[in-house]
Order: structure tokens, then sequence, then C-alpha cells
């Protein structure tokens, strides 16, 4: 069974630490500080992501299940990824569990650290992150209109 993400002291400091990393444009080339309104407060709601990014387009990957930022996108579909002077804003797009799991898989090869919190394992077919996909929503990330700043 898969492991139920809690953000403890520890997983916090990694967070601020990458966020940091980020701002300055360091870290992995696919991470990025994901923005978005908060769906209550509507204030501005940041925190570190890593996007599925290939032929088939970028995708955002919701590996600990719907968190907060879920919820956020869900109720404004409108993002800011940021990675040091770059700033893009897009649209995310909740996408079906079909299109989700290949997406997923890759996610789980590339991303290993979160490989505990998804039931199938890497090597699996496709068709067992498709059942995941309930679980870990994938949202398609698209260019409204190409305003990168």
């Amino acid at each position: 069974m898969a492991d139920t993400y809690r953000l403890g002291p520890a997983r916090r400091a990694v967070n601020t630490l990458m966020a940091t990393l980020l701002r300055v444009g360091i870290g992995p080339p696919s991470s990025y500080l994901l923005t978005t309104t908060g769906r209550t407060s509507g204030r501005p709601r940041t925190t570190p992501v890593t996007l599925v990014e290939g032929a088939d387009g970028r995708w955002l990957v919701a590996p600990y299940g719907a968190v907060g930022w879920v919820h956020n996108v869900r109720a404004e579909p409108t993002i800011t990824l940021r990675r040091g002077h770059s700033t893009q804003v897009r649209t995310a797009e909740e996408v079906d569990a079909a299109t989700a799991g290949p997406v997923l898989q890759r996610y789980v090869r590339a991303v290993k650290i979160t490989a505990p919190y998804f039931d199938a394992k890497a090597d699996d077919p496709v068709d067992a992150f498709v059942e995941e996909a309930p679980r870990h929503p994938v949202f398609r990330v698209s260019d409204p209109a190409a305003t990168d700043t």
C-alpha cells in the first residue's frame, strides 16, 4: 500500500531550499515554482514542482495526491511557473485517467523520491498507472498566449 504524504518539518525545509534555488534559476531542469491562486483566500500560493516534459507536451503531476495546489488549480486553472528570471503564465487542464497513466509512469521513473506514494512500481505496465490516476491528478500545461517574460 502506498505511503500517505505528510508535510512535516523535513519536507518543509527541503521545499524552502528548493524554492530558494529555483528563484535564482538553480535546480533540476524540469523543476519550477508553481504559483496558484488560493481557492478561498484569493492570495498567491507557491510551491516547488517537477513537470513531465516531452514531445507530447508539459504535464503537472500531483505525486502526493490532491494537496492544496491541486484544489487551487481546479478552482482557478491559470498558473504561473517560475524559474530564475523566467516567468510563464499558463493554463492547467486536468486530464482523464487514460491520458494521465503514461504521464504518471514517466513521472515515477524520473522522480524516484515519489515512488513510495504510488502503489504502481516504475516497471509496472501503464494500466497500473491508469488505476493510480484518480489518486494522483495530472494536468496538461498549455500556453494560452505564450506570455513568457
